[in-house]
């Protein structure tokens, strides 16, 4: 498919990708293909909702599957020299940006968990998977999207420390959920999240200590939002910018 016609998203807002179509005869060549663009998302984070999607068709994947993929083997052929720009001179500090698309997958009605982290100006590490667990509310699935940034965070904080590098501050963390984020610092909404009651200990263990520091964003400034569901082209085209990747002909 080299020669494809290029497309402007991975993935398109519809039709969904659902449990559809006839099973393929053989799934080898769809599980070969999804299982090689795991190794590009360790430069393309604007592949990681579409491969996390498909990935979890691996078992018995159909026609409906496959039309999926060729369409995001059309979008690598018009975006083969994107890539990540990476600042050398940047300050030592770290944020993140945490989301989560409430009962985005119309299978079984699970939530998508997404964050992107950055050191300065520099995206280091990115992510979007499947919830576990069923979310009773759009604030519970975007706590839980939180205290995975949070973890995550807390691993890259020790990592560093390890490498001799300094933060200058305590890392950010950005959600554009107001409830998951009162949810960090506020004890009053104790009493009506005792389900997930562990993330809620850990995130408060970790903003009362000074390690970390929840902050609202709106909407419109979610980076993460290109890593949760299928977007319009035009706004994916916007976060993909800002994230940090870049179209570069090759030199």
């Amino acid at each position: 498919m080299a020669d494809a016609k290029p497309v402007f998203t991975p993935i398109p807002t519809s039709p969904p990708l659902l449990k559809s179509g006839t099973a393929l005869p053989d799934p080898f060549e769809y599980r070969t293909i999804v299982g090689s663009l795991q190794y590009l998302l360790i430069t393309r984070p604007d592949l990681a909702f579409a491969v996390n999607k498909l990935s979890q068709y691996m078992h018995t994947p159909t026609t409906d599957h496959w039309s999926f993929v060729k369409r995001l083997l059309c979008y690598l052929c018009g975006t083969i020299n994107d890539g990540l720009q990476i600042h050398h001179r940047s300050p030592l500090n770290s944020h993140a940006y945490s989301d989560a698309d409430w009962a985005g997958d119309k299978n079984d009605f699970s939530s998508t968990s997404t964050y992107v982290i950055y050191l300065g100006r520099n995206p280091i590490s990115w992510s979007s998977k499947k919830q576990k667990t069923i979310a009773r509310s759009s604030t519970e699935a975007e706590y839980r999207s939180v205290a995975n940034v949070a973890a995550e965070l807390n691993w890259l904080c020790y990592l560093l420390i390890d490498l001799d590098v300094e933060l200058l501050c305590c890392p950010v963390l950005y959600c554009d959920n107001v409830g998951a984020t009162q949810l960090c610092s506020n004890p009053l909404f104790h009493s009506k999240i005792k389900h997930v009651a562990i993330d809620y200990h850990f995130i408060r263990d970790q903003v009362q200590n000074g390690v970390l520091r929840v902050a609202h964003v709106s909407s419109a400034d979610q980076l993460a939002d290109a890593l949760t569901k299928p977007l319009h082209h035009i706004r994916f085209l916007d976060l993909k910018s800002k994230i940090g990747l870049l179209s570069r002909a090759p030199s």
